[in-house]
């Protein structure tokens, strides 16, 4: 196989963050099919070896374009814009402001140990995190503004961490 130029060429995908899942699902698989170290069992160590590298990378490749956040970020990669969320944190005064705000409600609940208020919490944050996958791809799809998604994902790796957080205070709040 040819080193292809990215994860979406690897699987004959077009370079969008809008991705037709049943068709990487596809993909993966044909792909996988051809690269498989159970078909290179009697060929040399370099083919064997070359083989477990194809599969690797076909692997990791599928991991990043099944998951939108990873997806995005691979995107904006491809298209001059980083992400880096360890280096730059930069995001919106209002953003940093409703993570505060989410943050004290998060203190206030498990002080209280109020489930409802807690799904309602979670409620919110995953209508946030849908409102950013769009920009995303707004941002990436339609007006090509790499930049401004790589803040969007920025921003969705704080919330899917938020996410997580909650899921482990709904866990503490159950054990109760």
């Amino acid at each position: 196989m040819a080193e292809p130029t990215s994860y979406f060429a690897l699987f004959g995908l077009p370079e969008t963050f809008a991705i037709d899942m049943p068709r990487l699902e596809q993909a993966r698989l044909t792909v996988q099919a051809q690269v498989h170290p159970d078909r290179f069992a009697g060929a040399s160590e370099r083919d064997k070896r070359l083989a477990m590298q194809w599969a690797a990378q076909a692997n990791a490749a599928y991991l990043t374009l099944k998951h939108p956040v990873r997806r995005a970020a691979y995107l904006c990669g491809l298209r001059g814009a980083a992400v880096d969320a360890e280096r730059n944190t930069a995001m919106p005064a209002e953003f940093l402001q409703q993570q505060m705000q989410w943050r004290e409600t998060l203190d206030d609940i498990r002080a209280q140990g109020d489930q409802a208020a807690l799904q309602t919490l979670r409620a919110q944050v995953l209508e946030q995190r849908q409102s950013r996958l769009a920009a995303v791809e707004q941002a990436l799809d339609v007006d090509h503004a790499p930049e401004r998604a790589a803040q969007e994902v920025r921003a969705l790796l704080f919330l899917d961490r938020f996410i997580e957080e909650l899921d482990r205070a709904q866990d503490a709040l159950m054990s109760r």
